[in-house]
């Protein structure tokens, strides 16, 4: 299966594209994963065309199987880049008609991003994505600094098994909305 992991971040230090690269290196012999990241997209603008860098990610989301979104949370909601970013991508390519979209969020907050998952569901049930979402269990890492080694690697015993878990259940539900 061919993932892109979308970083819906533009800080430096993102723990949520450290979360990403995590993913990718624990489950890098597992799936087929690109990163992107929603960093330097200008922001949306109606009635432009969508500049090429946009386009271009809007190409990277329709040639893969799945995409997996790490939402950070900015005042209760995704930060405003990765709205941005949606906002050129639902207006004007539209890449993620029937496409299958998994969010996982991380936070320095005990809460690990949990609004931000909320209000990106909602976001991607709005006219002009029909995006397919995975609504099972959720993964919301909360005290993020504390979660990752020098090597950027989960420290969490626990942490881990329950993202084990997590994409177990993402595998039987993308077997059944791929039918």
């Amino acid at each position: 299966m061919k993932i892109l992991a979308l970083s819906g971040s533009n800080a430096d230090g993102s723990f949520n594209e450290a979360l990403l690269k995590y993913i990718v290196k624990h489950f890098g012999n597992k799936y087929d994963f690109e990163l992107a990241t929603v960093k330097g997209l200008p922001m949306y603008k109606e009635g432009v065309d969508a500049p090429a860098d946009v386009l271009a990610l809007g190409k990277q989301i329709e040639d893969s199987d799945l995409v997996l979104i790490a939402s950070p949370e900015q005042q209760h909601s995704v930060t405003s880049a990765l709205k941005s970013a949606l906002e050129w991508l639902s207006s004007s390519v539209h890449p993620f008609h029937n496409k299958p979209v998994v969010i996982v969020s991380t936070s320095p907050m005990p809460q690990g991003g949990s609004r931000s998952q909320t209000r990106l569901k909602s976001i991607l049930a709005s006219p002009g994505f029909s995006a397919v979402v995975f609504n099972g269990d959720e993964f919301m890492m909360g005290n993020a600094p504390k979660q990752f080694d020098e090597n950027g690697d989960l420290v969490n015993e626990g942490t881990v098994k329950f993202l084990d878990h997590f994409f177990d259940e993402v595998d039987d539900w993308y077997k059944q909305v791929t039918k």
